[in-house]
């Protein structure tokens, strides 16, 4: 038997066991074996029930009096009492009805879950069962649990993995005996084993350390690689003009904040190496990236190179176009629009003048990269909201140039250290984390939905003062099997009720770009009052003017997604709200609080990447995403210790290539980070 091998192969395992097996995604040994625990429940210490007290508990005995009902809003409740012979303890599970089938009357059961004081009495609650029957040995131990995908079972996957145990002691290393003496870390085969049949709680971090460590290391090479091979590229040596630098600053109708020059001087140091820059510039809305990547396109103008400056959607591309046309137009510069929605007519116009250069900055959406546009001499892309476009979308525009263009790389999304170092380690990165002057905090604040009319009549009395309103929802129509406003209803609603007497617009992405432009110039130019929203507000939209942004559901979206629609709002010197209503009039969610707490886009980050995960970093455009089974992106110190141990393993000069299983994670993830 080896890693290759079906598991119909396993003594035990029928065509039905193979067939739910395979339903969970698992066909082959090697499937299996690393089909790793969600958790382990601690079993070795029971406590008899006549000793609980409040916290953690494992406790043995049986069930009797079992009930299960169904509550309003499709809850469920499912209560039991646990007897072990000193005293008796009501159990009871929230929305898991498959429990009061699961815990039949007579069987001894292991239970492990927080006991406590739960409406007016001490109950467990929503404890984990482990039938003792089931358990590889009678008796208290650690027991791994498994994902329960299509079914599965924890206890079918546990035999099968006994039947395994000799072919996991024979697992190959996966990283170089140099690596794991140098950091005292357990072999891959013993992490394995212990993650499966853990003796004990020490053994179990031992493993743990050992696989989010090497899960760290593919993707910290990756970005290391990346680098490297970015570095041996060719690009256009674009030397400092400290005269046209100076004129640029000087009509500009504002002063620049200390984080755009420092960010500014960054980029025309990497333009002078004749090596690709590949920079990402962040900052959040409104922090003056547009201005930085215009000064850089002006820097690049001056010895002949153009830029081709790719949004993603024609209404930022629109908004770029305007900004940029008023920046570069004292000096002459040529600014060219071109998206979907440009014409026969105009394309024949504009594509001659890209081609001869005479087209000095060319923005766009993806009909940049289209075959029929050839640049003169293209020195300089910027790609906005990056995270939007695939690896090929972003190649295919790299490509145009003779040599590697210079790559900035903007994005709005604060994107946390940790995923600086592993995700975006290929990058340089430039940070705007100033504001420009004037700017006040936007006042946020959690609204029940009970309490909508009164916060209308604030809302109002803003609109009565001259202001302007954002409302988000999730949806576009109405869905009856959702609890999420849409758009639709929720403009019927307005234009009925507390709004009548305003003008009102609708907003979402199944318009058409001439009719999601038409509405957004009659919000630009005053002529709404309030806007109704999908999240395609979310990018490209400046309004000075709005002052208020209403989120309806907004439980129903993660941080960086909230402070992001937040940031439409706040936009000059005037004082800006931002109302988060929940879809139910429940305890407001952590998420939320920690909106309504800090205006600080970073810290924000930071606390989504805890409280979601990394998610689809790059978007559903990209390859995929980071399947992480063991380690925490978020945990700095490991990330330290693999960025050091990753610099030494390079500088070694070992090749990966002996080590497949690593050599595959790396390769995968330099497919799905790179930028290049």
């Amino acid at each position: 038997m080896n890693l290759a091998t079906p598991l119909d192969a396993i003594k035990g395992v029928g065509p039905k066991t193979a067939e739910q097996l395979s339903d969970a995604g698992l066909k082959t040994v090697a499937d299996l074996i690393y089909f790793l625990p969600r958790k382990h429940e601690d079993f070795s210490q029971v406590t008899s029930i006549s000793a609980l007290k409040p916290g953690k508990v494992s406790v043995r005995g049986r069930f009797e009096n079992v009930s299960g009902k169904r509550m309003r809003r499709n809850m469920s409740i499912v209560e039991a009492t646990l007897v072990d012979g000193t005293s008796k303890v009501p159990v009871v599970w929230f929305n898991q009805p498959y429990r009061a089938e699961q815990i039949k009357k007579g069987t001894e059961w292991l239970v492990s879950g927080e006991f406590g004081l739960q409406r007016q009495k001490y109950q467990i609650v929503n404890p984990s069962c482990e039938a003792v029957s089931d358990l590889p040995v009678s008796g208290g131990r650690i027991i791994p649990v498994y994902r329960a995908i299509h079914g599965l079972k924890s206890q079918l996957v546990r035999k099968l993995l006994i039947e395994l145990r000799p072919v996991i002691t024979m697992l190959p290393e996966t990283l170089p005996a140099n690596l794991i003496k140098r950091e005292k870390l357990m072999s891959h085969a013993d992490a394995i084993l212990s993650l499966h049949f853990p003796e004990s709680y020490e053994d179990l971090e031992r493993a743990r350390e050992r696989l989010s460590f090497e899960e760290l290391l593919a993707l910290m090479l990756a970005a290391l690689l990346n680098k490297q091979s970015n570095a041996a590229l060719k690009s256009w040596a674009i030397p400092f003009n400290e005269h046209a630098a100076r004129r640029f600053v000087a009509k500009l109708p504002f002063k620049l904040t200390n984080a755009q020059r420092l960010a500014t001087w960054e980029i025309v140091k990497n333009f002078e190496t004749g090596e690709p820059m590949n920079r990402l510039l962040q900052g959040d809305v409104g922090s003056g990236k547009t201005v930085v990547a215009g000064m850089a396109a002006y820097m690049a103008a001056q010895s002949g190179y153009q830029t081709a400056f790719m949004a993603p959607t024609e209404l930022l591309a629109t908004q770029h176009a305007a900004t940029l046309q008023r920046l570069l137009e004292p000096f002459d510069m040529t600014v060219a629009l071109l998206t979907g929605s440009t014409t026969k007519a105009q394309r024949t116009q504009l594509l001659p003048k890209i081609e001869d250069g005479s087209a000095q900055v060319i923005i766009g959406t993806h009909a940049l990269f289209q075959e029929t546009v050839n640049f003169h001499k293209l020195g300089f892309v910027v790609i906005d909201e990056q995270h939007r476009f695939g690896v090929e979308q972003r190649q295919r525009l790299l490509e145009k140039g003779q040599n590697m263009p210079h790559l900035l790389a903007m994005t709005a999304t604060p994107i946390p250290r940790s995923l600086q170092l592993t995700v975006y380690g290929e990058l340089d990165i430039s940070l705007l984390l100033e504001r420009p002057a004037g700017r006040k905090p936007i006042e946020t604040r959690i609204i029940s939905p009970n309490s909508r009319a009164q916060m209308y009549e604030i809302v109002d009395k803003q609109i009565a003062d001259g202001r302007q309103v954002y409302v988000v929802c999730p949806l576009i129509s109405e869905n009856t099997d959702s609890e999420l406003k849409s758009v639709e209803a929720e403009l019927k609603l307005l234009r009925s009720g507390p709004f009548k007497h305003r003008r009102i617009g609708l907003l979402h992405g199944q318009l058409g770009s001439p009719e999601k432009l038409a509405v957004m110039e009659d919000f630009v130019a005053g002529k709404l009052d309030i806007l109704v929203s999908t999240t395609v507000v979310e990018v490209g939209v400046d309004v000075s003017n709005a002052t208020v942004m209403i989120i309806e559901g907004a439980d129903r979206f993660g941080l960086a997604q909230l402070h992001q629609l937040r940031g439409r709002v706040g936009r000059s010197d005037m004082q800006s709200y931002c109302y988060l209503i929940p879809s139910t009039s429940a305890k407001p969610s952590q998420r939320l609080r920690e909106m309504e707490r800090s205006n600080d886009g970073f810290y924000l980050a930071e606390r989504d990447l805890e409280l979601r995960g990394p998610g689809e970093i790059y978007g559903r455009a990209q390859h995929g995403q980071l399947n992480l089974a063991i380690a925490n992106i978020s945990d700095t110190q490991m990330l330290k210790r693999v960025r050091t141990a990753s610099d030494w393993l390079l500088s070694q000069g070992v090749s990966l290539l002996q080590y497949q299983k690593l050599t595959t994670e790396v390769e995968r993830y330099r497919r799905l980070t790179t930028l290049n």
